[in-house]
């Protein structure tokens, strides 16, 4: 895999961003992130959504119900690494971090929209992409010999 310093650019003014959102990922699993229903709701903002990497989306209500039925495990004790963290910024307030989630066999890329308030730091939304293949930068094989651009319909 290419060493792409792009896709893990933080300028340097917000290292201190990126360290305090560094460790409430991966969110839920977490303490700094929260471990109640409370500190949920307060960590996620209303309209909160996510599009996990299986492609469903789920609403903030379904995921803090199946965190009260389900506690979330915490990603340092069974053994989760994340790194490539980038941080940047959207907006006065808001803010866009990225990382590299290694679960035991399961590699994703994660994206989580941040937004500082004056209660703390929340969530808008977050996305998960499984990794099929670690290389950056490439087309796949297939799209090279049949490209899904030019099939007909």
């Amino acid at each position: 895999m290419r060493d792409h310093k792009i896709f893990t650019h933080t300028d340097p003014d917000l290292l201190p961003v990126l360290e305090e959102l560094r460790r409430r990922e991966p969110i839920f699993h977490t303490r700094e992130f929260g471990r109640t229903r409370a500190e949920f709701e307060k960590s996620t903002a209303p309209e909160y959504w996510e599009a996990s990497a299986s492609g469903r989306r789920y609403s903030r209500e379904f995921i803090l119900r199946t965190l009260e039925e389900h506690p979330p495990v915490d990603a340092a004790s069974v053994g989760w690494q994340s790194y490539d963290h980038a941080v940047r910024r959207l907006g006065p307030d808001t803010y866009l971090f990225t990382y590299t989630l290694r679960q035991i066999e399961r590699l994703t890329r994660r994206a989580t929209i941040w937004q500082t308030t004056s209660q703390g730091w929340r969530i808008l939304y977050h996305q998960g992409t499984i990794v099929s293949a670690e290389e950056d930068d490439a087309f796949p094989r297939s799209w090279l010999e049949f490209p899904p651009w030019l099939e007909k319909k």
